[in-house]
């Protein structure tokens, strides 16, 4: 699959070219080419527009000009020839209005063949040739008294008919050449016409060539690989982490394909490794709940298969105690109390550590509990204590939750009984409860005045059999708060010492609330109890 890939890869110089590279590229070069086709139309319309204004200015007026200034001599010439053969001076009014349109068009010929040096000349030729037959034929009939014009006429007939025809000789060659300029002028509008209707074409062809180019250019080397691209993606984000992507395209393309490539391998390499350490820990985890299963049977079983060896020690070491004492010497009576105090202690730690075993083993019923009824049964319970330590406890009215009665009760009694104990010298002990609701859970707050817990011992007094104090300060066997936090925990809560609290110590913990409702009791107040 690795060679079918590669040969997917362009080749050649322009394998390292990238998207933004070919657009530039491509945007240029269709700039550069619709640049000359704009040039080339723009002259195209200029030479069309300088021929329409040739044409339409120049050409066309100078022929009819010529026209009408042929029409003016012809007129002079007719008003002439009537005056001379008939002597009325009516026939002079042709005449006086030819001369004046012959000076009208010749005005107008001279503007309009001021570039045209043939035809400036040939205007000339035919101004002289008529200046001649006036001035030698026109002028002299023309100012003879009617009853001499005929007689000058006759006289001046042949004269004048030979340089009337040379001047129609020359007007008939400068039409011509009029009529040659204006046909050639036509033809090079219509040249320029399909000049330009071909350069717009041409220009509308290239745009359409372009757009395509541009679409199949787009289709092909973004389009294409980025739909491949994704459709890549999306199968191996659909968890077929052995699909492989394929990096085609320009460079920048495939350089993303090419990452995401490496990113999908990255991901099959994690997820092979998350396979099998996620097998080691199932592994672990069935051997730990094994090992914990058979821990914990361990610890009910030896705590109370040991009750009875201990109690027949704790038995006989308190009859040597009571029998001896004062009969042999301070030392054996020293050995025997440490035998006696050793026994007591250890029957309580074997009492804990049982107790201790059973929290979601033995003890696991669920059912509703009246909170204050329990905080109740335990200041009854250590009624004793509190008395002789004149200790008060007041709380809030505490709810009614689904949970195990009797390890609720001994968490009440640990935390109570460690109030009482850890009471400091200087003050009566004073114990607070608290209890609110906070959605699914609710939160506890437990509060003594007594010698508290410093800030870095504050995780460690929930750790199994740690102490903080020496026996002979402070009786125990440092499992209370243990068991605490595992009961606390086994109700679906956590518990922990709050660090801003001051004097003494306060307990915030949190236990779930199910589906039971809170009870609305008064509030509990005990104080020395009889």
């Amino acid at each position: 699959m690795a060679k079918d890939r590669d040969d997917q890869q362009p080749r050649g110089p322009l394998a390292s070219w990238t998207t933004r590279r070919w657009l530039r590229v491509g945007v240029t070069s269709a700039m550069v080419v619709l640049a000359v086709l704009g040039g080339v139309g723009i002259w195209a319309l200029n030479r069309a527009s300088t021929l329409t204004d040739e044409l339409v200015n120049g050409r066309s007026p100078a022929l009819n000009n010529a026209v009408r200034l042929e029409t003016a001599l012809v007129n002079q010439e007719t008003g002439i020839r009537g005056y001379g053969l008939s002597g009325d001076p009516a026939f002079l009014q042709p005449y006086r209005q030819g001369l004046t349109d012959e000076k009208a068009a010749v005005g107008q010929l001279r503007k309009l063949l001021a570039d045209d040096g043939r035809g400036r000349a040939e205007l000339d030729d035919v101004l002289a040739k008529a200046a001649l037959w006036q001035d030698s034929v026109a002028e002299p009939v023309a100012a003879a008294p009617p009853g001499q014009a005929v007689p000058q006429a006759a006289q001046q007939a042949a004269r004048g008919r030979d340089a009337f025809n040379a001047l129609r000789t020359a007007m008939d060659s400068q039409q011509r050449h009029l009529q040659d300029a204006r046909v050639a002028a036509v033809e090079d509008l219509e040249d320029a016409d399909r000049t330009r209707n071909a350069t717009l074409a041409a220009i509308a062809l290239v745009i359409v060539l372009f757009a395509v180019l541009v679409f199949e250019g787009l289709r092909r080397g973004i389009t294409v690989p980025l739909t491949r691209l994704g459709a890549d993606a999306r199968q191996v984000s659909g968890g077929d982490f052995a699909h492989t992507v394929t990096a085609t395209g320009p460079a920048d393309l495939r350089q993303l394909g090419e990452d995401v490539e490496s990113m999908r391998r990255r991901l099959l390499d994690e997820l092979a490794f998350t396979e099998q350490a996620r097998g080691r820990l199932d592994e672990q985890a069935a051997e730990l709940r094994r090992s914990n299963s058979e821990l914990e049977q361990f610890a009910y079983v030896a705590s109370h298969d040991l009750q009875e060896p201990l109690r027949k020690v704790s038995s006989f070491t308190q009859l040597l105690q009571r029998r001896y004492t004062g009969q042999l010497d301070d030392r054996a009576d020293q050995y025997i109390g440490f035998a006696v105090d050793g026994a007591n202690r250890m029957q309580v730690l074997i009492n804990d550590l049982l107790n201790f075993s059973r929290v979601g083993r033995v003890h696991n019923e669920h059912r509703t509990v009246d909170l204050d009824k329990v905080v109740a049964q335990t200041l009854d319970s250590l009624s004793v204590a509190i008395e002789e330590s004149g200790a008060t406890v007041s709380s809030d009215p505490l709810p009614t939750i689904t949970g195990d009665t009797t390890q609720l009760g001994i968490l009440w009694q640990n935390l109570i009984s460690n109030a009482v104990k850890f009471r400091h010298p200087d003050r009566t002990p004073e114990i607070r409860i608290e209890a609110e609701r906070d959605g699914a859970l609710w939160r506890f707050s437990f509060s003594d005045n007594g010698i508290g817990i410093a800030p870095e011992f504050a995780e460690k007094v929930f750790v199994i059999f740690q102490r903080l104090h020496t026996k002979e300060a402070y009786p125990g066997s440092g499992i209370g708060l243990a068991m605490c936090k595992k009961i606390v925990e086994f109700h679906g809560g956590t518990i922990g010492i709050d660090p801003d609290h001051e004097t003494g110590t306060r307990f915030l913990f949190t236990l779930a609330a199910g589906d039971a409702a809170p009870a609305e009791p008064e509030a509990v107040e005990a104080g020395t109890r009889g």
